[in-house]
């Protein structure tokens, strides 16, 4: 029997929860499309900002980063160092302590890697979901399939293929589309939260370096004559001290 003749066969109950599973097979699939081309625009992007970040690190303008990251809308990477970045020039403009200012730069970059992944993680709990219950909803047709098989023989008092067609065919389309729809929800939700987990990392690592250049490296910088002046008399002081002892 082929795949036509058991859609004929097929009920008015099995037929709704086919059309159920195959209702969220196209939203899971144009979840996992949607999703694809988030993530590799946000990798390809950050890949492409990363050397002008760079080049901040290495004594660039605040100017230039604002402009680069300004470039590259979707890149998680460069939505975060914008925020921190853009913090600490306000703070700047406004004539305010730029040193000062730490807490409230480390503030925004935690705001912007929150929201940032909340936006790439929009959509995810609908995969899973569709993963999880997509096969239950299959089974629960097959049971379907199954009652009404049976009842067709008890209604007819023989078991022949005509008389059990209709309940078999619900059963084994049910189970079958309903694996048919899990099988890349599952696979989907796994592949894009490692990819969230490395979207974490790299975040978090371009948080720590923005807040090392912008406020240890300049602290190193403008400490470093005061603490030779300051060292250099108590070097004297303590010479002929220890020397007495």
């Amino acid at each position: 029997m082929s795949l036509t003749e058991l859609l004929r066969h097929v009920g008015i109950f099995g037929g709704a929860v086919i059309f159920s599973l195959a209702l969220l097979s196209v939203f899971s699939v144009a979840m996992i499309i949607e999703k694809h081309l988030r993530f590799s625009a946000a990798s390809g992007q950050s890949e492409k900002f990363k050397p002008e970040f760079k080049k901040f690190l290495h004594g660039g303008d605040v100017q230039n980063l604002i402009e680069a990251a300004g470039q590259y809308q979707n890149s998680h990477v460069a939505q975060v160092v914008s925020a921190g970045i853009v913090e600490y020039d306000t703070v700047g403009q406004n004539g305010g302590d730029p040193t000062a200012s730490l807490e409230l730069v480390t503030s925004a970059l935690r705001d912007s890697i929150s929201e940032t992944l909340i936006q790439l993680k929009r959509g995810l709990g609908f995969l899973a979901t569709i993963g999880s219950t997509a096969p239950f909803v299959g089974l629960f047709g097959t049971v379907v399939g199954i009652i009404n098989a049976f009842r067709s023989i008890a209604a007819t008092g023989s078991g022949g293929m005509s008389v059990v067609s209709g309940g078999i065919a619900e059963a084994l389309v049910s189970t079958a589309l309903g694996i048919f729809v899990a099988i890349p929800a599952v696979v989907a939700f796994n592949h894009f939260t490692g990819k969230m987990e490395t979207f974490h990392v790299e975040m978090n690592r371009a948080s720590s370096q923005l807040v090392n250049r912008l406020f240890k490296i300049p602290e190193l910088k403008g400490l470093d004559v005061e603490e030779v002046e300051v060292k250099a008399p108590t070097v004297k002081k303590e010479g002929p001290a220890y020397a007495t002892r």
